[in-house]
């Protein structure tokens, strides 16, 4: 009986798009941005998930959390019971 290996295809890397297009920038203020960063749960989407490169991932996350503290953007959702 003979066994054969199963091969693990990999996804493409994604692509930072903060790296690709220099124009982009990160800013605190820009709520729309900013809002395909987080879930609709209210948490942030990791850097494995939205593709973003350490650096700017750490910037993501810091003006998330400036635009939280002065109420640009929810910390969580209401949700009804």
């Amino acid at each position: 009986m003979t066994y054969r290996r199963k091969r693990r295809a990999f996804p493409r890397r994604k692509v930072c798009r903060f790296c690709a297009d220099s124009k982009l920038k990160i800013d605190y203020k820009d709520s729309k941005m900013l809002k395909y960063f987080i879930t609709e749960r209210g948490k942030i989407i990791p850097r494995r998930i939205s593709g973003n490169c350490a650096r700017h991932q750490r910037q993501v996350t810091m003006a998330v959390k400036r635009a939280r503290h002065i109420a640009l953007m929810p910390y969580t959702t209401i949700q009804p019971h």
